[in-house]
């Protein structure tokens, strides 16, 4: 295909307004969460916290049970946030441990149960829940983050998996990319 001069004049301004963009990532961006694992279920319908709360820190899982990792992901949540079951289950503990608040849902029709925590809980040991239910409230201290955030684990019998690895393809992408018109810049033609 042969571009004439006239055109790339035109094109040129619109590839270097777009060129840092599309080259540079932004500062300090969370990656995005890995793919789901086909071992888990894909049952969650919403994030714990916010629509998509920003990764604080991801989960990092330990080459033995006793190693180092991080068992779970932070979520940024301010203090009062409301924490909601990301699938349905049934409250498998609600109460404090090690002095924070900790809610434990086992999830329904699988052996997986997910973990939130620092949290206030609103909701008993036992009580039926539905995705997207408010379980409590983050609390403004408890949290190992160095930020207010929520800490969100899920573990299948003794096995610590990915959380976001419940949810489902549509609820983990960021959205499509869109480009928008220059103004003042005639089309091709």
């Amino acid at each position: 295909m042969h571009v004439n001069r006239h055109t790339w004049s035109l094109l040129l301004p619109l590839l270097l307004l777009l060129w840092p963009t599309t080259l540079s990532p932004p500062a300090r961006a969370a990656p995005d969460p890995p793919p789901p694992s086909p071992s888990v279920p894909a049952i969650g319908r919403t994030w714990p916290v916010g629509t998509r709360p920003s990764v604080v820190r991801a989960w990092e899982p330990p080459p033995t049970a006793y190693a180092r990792g991080h068992r779970g992901v932070d979520l940024a949540a301010p203090p009062g946030a409301p924490v909601r079951a990301v699938a349905a289950g049934v409250v498998s503990y609600a109460g404090r441990v090690a002095g924070r608040g900790v809610i434990s849902v086992t999830l329904t029709g699988t052996n997986l149960r997910t973990t939130y925590e620092p949290v206030r809980p609103s909701i008993t040991k036992g009580t039926q829940v539905t995705a997207g239910q408010v379980l409590g409230t983050v609390e403004p201290t408890g949290s190992h983050c160095t930020t207010p955030c929520l800490h969100w684990g899920l573990r299948r019998d003794k096995t610590y998996l990915d959380p976001p690895s419940l949810l489902p393809p549509w609820l983990l992408r960021k959205g499509p990319s869109r480009l928008l018109p220059v103004l003042g810049v005639p089309l091709p033609g």
